[in-house]
């Protein structure tokens, strides 16, 4: 790579992601049911009806795994805790043995120098939670608040960093209105709970969080960049919205207490009584902001119900997932969100990767093309600093091959190849180039 650690400032933070469904093995250690269990279950939901079960066994094998975040290089290491792992029910009877595990999970971190950077929530709602509605329920709020008081009362004094809820737009929109992540619901009134309850989650887990005394407290949230399909009036109105829903919908709420009004077009109908009186809970103030980005889309509008856009294929380069690469995008998120929304507030990129065919030959796997990914938006990083903007970390998806949720064991962003049949680890060529990268 040409990039390396002397590149950016000091104290700049480098890391990688993963989350506890899609490595831990869900199979294990008594964790209670998913939403994804029952997901993954339901023919044609997942790729070859895939779950997470067994996954990358991180849960026998994490000493391993953090050996390998260690000897990279990477000084943080961003996971998330499973609540049906703690919480079998979502509520009542905690699994003492779920805590054990992150008890040492945490341990294992810190014995080698990483700073753990968790996650409370990345889709893993308990079953029986979703029985009441899950998302959809304002009671999730309080639910929420509870399983963060558990968990952290364990664990969070060794925290470097907490974030409520990973990606709040997957967790409602992609999961609710598009029925592509459990509970695959496609249902507009869902939506509107769901756009609003998770953000109402959020607050009240910062609540508690500070409660306990803690600090360095995030909101973690996914961007795609909208731009219009062509030049006409309607290409520009449709991107607007879909960017209103993807993007600012979330930011708007946490920064500045208010959603957006080409949004609320839609989606007000539906919208949960009084949920006005909710902001100032959903603005509990925060100590960072974390960014996940990958791609950008092309809207085009269409003559269907609100919000009435499709996406439109891209012309440039793509990743296995069909994602055009745009490091622009990147520059560009990191540009707005401090010029609008957080200010001096430090801003941290938690995910960007990239899916790729990769295959072992003789022992390597050579995927050049991830390097060349990782190469481009560490440039965007770069430009956004060098303008003033006070970007603090950067961490990559994902330190394994892992379950890519719908797409089964399909689509591989590791920086570390697993053989989901031995669970063998062999480093990539990406992993290799960062570990000379951040050793210099």
């Amino acid at each position: 790579m040409k990039h390396k650690r002397s590149d950016f400032p000091d104290g700049f933070l480098f890391g990688t992601a993963t989350s506890s469904y899609q490595i831990e093995g869900h199979g294990f250690g008594g964790a209670g049911r998913t939403q994804w269990d029952d997901f993954a279950a339901t023919p044609g939901n997942v790729v070859r009806a895939e779950d997470g079960a067994r996954a990358c066994d991180h849960f026998h094998l994490y000493e391993n795994d953090f050996n390998l975040v260690r000897d990279a290089g990477f000084d943080c290491y961003r996971f998330s805790l499973s609540w049906a792992r703690v919480l079998p029910e979502g509520r009542g009877t905690v699994n003492e043995a779920g805590l054990d595990f992150y008890d040492r999970l945490t341990d294992a971190m810190l014995e080698r120098g990483l700073k753990p950077c968790a996650t409370l929530y990345h889709w893993e709602m308990p079953s029986a939670l979703q029985d009441l509605g899950g998302w959809r329920n304002r009671d999730i709020a309080g639910w929420f608040a509870d399983w963060t008081e558990i968990i952290m009362k364990r664990v969070g004094d060794r925290m470097y960093s907490v974030a409520p809820i990973n990606e709040p737009w997957c967790v409602a929109w992609l999961s609710h209105f598009l029925g592509h992540h459990a509970p695959g619901l496609r249902d507009i009134r869902a939506t509107a709970r769901a756009m609003h309850h998770v953000l109402l989650a959020h607050g009240r887990s910062i609540q508690a969080m500070r409660g306990l005394g803690m600090d360095n407290l995030g909101a973690v949230f996914n961007f795609e960049w909208a731009e219009p399909a062509d030049d006409s009036a309607e290409a520009a109105r449709a991107a607007e919205l879909y960017d209103g829903y993807y993007n600012r919908w979330f930011l708007g709420a946490v920064f500045k207490g208010e959603y957006p009004e080409t949004v609320l077009e839609g989606l007000g109908p539906h919208m949960p009584a009084n949920w006005q009186d909710d902001f100032p809970t959903i603005q509990s103030p925060v100590d960072w902001c974390g960014l996940n980005y990958y791609t950008r889309k092309l809207i085009a509008p269409d003559d269907g119900p609100w919000p009435a856009h499709k996406e439109v294929e891209g012309p440039l380069p793509k990743t296995l997932m069909g994602w055009e690469i745009y490091p622009q995008g990147l520059y560009d998120f990191l540009t707005r969100t401090a010029r609008d929304y957080t200010g001096d507030l430090p801003l941290i990129v938690t995910e960007n990767g990239m899916a790729s065919p990769d295959v072992i030959e003789n022992g390597a796997v050579h995927d050049a093309a991830r390097i060349d990914y990782l190469e481009q938006h560490l440039d965007a990083v770069k430009r956004a600093l060098a303008e003033g903007v006070p970007v603090n970390g950067y961490y990559i998806w994902s330190l394994l091959d892992n379950y890519e949720w719908a797409l089964g064991y399909e689509k591989r962003f590791g920086l570390v190849h697993v053989d989901f049949d031995t669970l063998e680890r062999t480093p990539k060529a990406s992993y290799k180039a960062l570990q000379t990268a951040l050793g210099s």
